[in-house]
């Protein structure tokens, strides 16, 4: 019971995916399930002893439950391409599945990382997600922002792994461009309407939300970045709702 497949998602991630191999080298299998990457991702990762699986990309929730079903070892990591396993992390990955004390999943927390630079505020100091879990005791829900539902209690690691989430500013607009078309999707499928509080309140809140409450003004210029692209997103996301209601009339 102490095997671990290691899962990497990956889409054009060829200047991340060979630190992110290495990072979870100590698992018993690693699998890279990609969504048709057309830049030199898989041509690295053929490299390494590693599988591979080709699938379409519909939703994020989707691609990862189905890559768990291909694990051959009870437990999973699922690693994001620009996320590593800090040595600290690695250390308590290994006890934890030795010697589990009846938890069938363990959050990590993350240290962030925007341009190469450690963001410590603007929201990301309580940054935490399930990383480490059994594969028949948890499975991936929603569309954007996945959530993993569990039949069992959840521990907490002491370490942090590390999220080089975003190159540049540009690449974090094109994330919260993809996040927001995908909850637009979600949104519209529950049958959500778009009104004037969705574009006008929303977006400004959660920029106050970023930039003062999770003091992002505490990470100087970086921390307003943050903020105006989080607003940024959650304003996209409504428009591209309201297009997707006025489809359908």
């Amino acid at each position: 019971m102490t095997k671990i497949t290691a899962i990497i998602p990956t889409l054009n991630e060829e200047i991340h995916i060979a630190d992110a191999i290495k990072s979870v080298s100590f698992a018993d299998e690693i699998i890279i399930i990609d969504s048709f990457s057309t830049d030199k991702t898989l041509e690295i990762a053929e490299k390494q002893t590693v599988k591979i699986i080709k699938r379409k990309f519909d939703d994020f929730s989707s691609q990862k439950n189905f890559a768990i079903d291909q694990a051959k070892h009870p437990w999973i990591y699922i690693l994001d391409a620009d996320e590593r396993v800090t040595p600290g992390v690695r250390k308590e990955i290994l006890q934890s599945v030795k010697d589990p004390k009846d938890f069938v999943g363990f959050f990590v927390r993350r240290s962030f990382y925007f341009v190469g630079k450690k963001v410590n505020y603007s929201g990301f100091q309580r940054d935490k997600v399930i990383r480490l879990f059994l594969k028949e005791s948890c499975s991936y829900t929603g569309l954007v922002h996945e959530t993993i539902k569990t039949k069992g209690k959840l521990g907490f690691f002491k370490n942090k792994i590390d999220h080089f989430s975003y190159r540049n500013y540009d690449h974090y607009i094109s994330k919260m461009n993809h996040y927001a078309a995908i909850r637009a999707k979600e949104l519209h499928e529950q049958g959500k309407k778009v009104n004037l509080f969705h574009v006008l309140i929303k977006p400004p809140v959660r920029f106050f939300i970023h930039y003062i409450v999770r003091l992002g003004f505490l990470d100087g210029f970086t921390g307003f970045l943050v903020a105006k692209t989080q607003a940024y997103g959650v304003l996209t996301r409504y428009i591209k709702l309201w297009s997707l209601n006025n489809k359908m009339n």
